[in-house]
């Protein structure tokens, strides 16, 4: 099966000369179309900066992003925006993702009117509808705003937003982490089902093992900005080669 994404050496540098930080360094690794792939590591190890650089909010120092084959890490004006058409992220923060002056309907319909999806205002607001439901809010909850919602239903509308332009890869970026224990079971299991019904490719960053491990096919393991270790989840939980995995798992509590 061809890769639906290839990263390929790449590398992060934030600043110039002495006071410059190299946050991601010869990084490389390749998700496959319908993959969960898992990066995890602590924070401050890069996985943020990677997934940003993945979707071009940050420009790679070098290296190559090959997204079905093409090399996107140079990418500019209607190229990029056609790519991150196809490539959407879902942040980590749920309250701060969404402006509160504007009702979520309305924030779904601008990501459409943007990309000059559906024909007119009238099919936006049933694609919102429809978009809602697909992640198990009630569509009527279109025209609230964010303060009217819990933590869980704010990161379900902002999974909505990412599905609006139809994406082959999500980035999501900690997606459950800012979210209680019970409610992040509910997100990770509307994940799972969106892979399945829309074949959808995820980059999945984490600093949780026990999440990556019951959802990801694969998971690559960062540290110090470097991938340590990657292979299929099972394999590296519970085989782990590297050092600071094996740290990673004894730091997880046992109850």
């Amino acid at each position: 099966m061809s890769d639906l994404l290839n990263v390929e050496k790449l590398n992060v540098i934030y600043g110039k000369g002495k006071e410059c930080v190299h946050a991601v360094k010869d990084v490389s690794f390749h998700i496959q179309p319908g993959e969960i792939f898992g990066l995890v590591g602590e924070s401050g190890c890069g996985k943020s900066s990677l997934g940003k650089t993945i979707i071009r909010l940050n420009d790679p120092a070098s290296g190559s992003i090959l997204y079905k084959g093409q090399d996107v890490s140079s990418l500019e004006g209607r190229p990029l925006k056609t790519y991150r058409q196809e490539v959407q992220m879902i942040f980590q923060d749920p309250f701060g993702s969404l402006n509160p002056r504007i009702k979520v309907g309305s924030a779904i319909i601008d990501v459409l009117s943007v990309h000059g999806i559906a024909a007119n205002r009238t099919e936006r607001r049933e694609r919102v509808e429809e978009l809602l439901d697909a992640v198990g809010l009630d569509p009527a909850w279109a025209w609230r705003f964010p303060h009217e919602f819990s933590g869980g239903q704010r990161q379900r509308i902002c999974i909505a937003r990412a599905l609006a332009l139809n994406p082959d890869l999500v980035v999501a970026d900690e997606p459950v982490s800012a979210l209680d224990v019970s409610v992040q079971a509910e997100i990770l299991k509307l994940l799972e089902s969106l892979r399945a019904t829309r074949k959808l490719a995820f980059l999945f960053v984490s600093h949780d093992l026990a999440v990556v491990r019951n959802l990801c096919d694969r998971v690559a393991v960062m540290f110090n900005g470097e991938i340590v270790e990657t292979g299929p989840v099972a394999d590296v939980i519970d085989n782990p080669q590297h050092e600071y995995t094996r740290k990673l798992l004894a730091a997880v509590p046992s109850f």
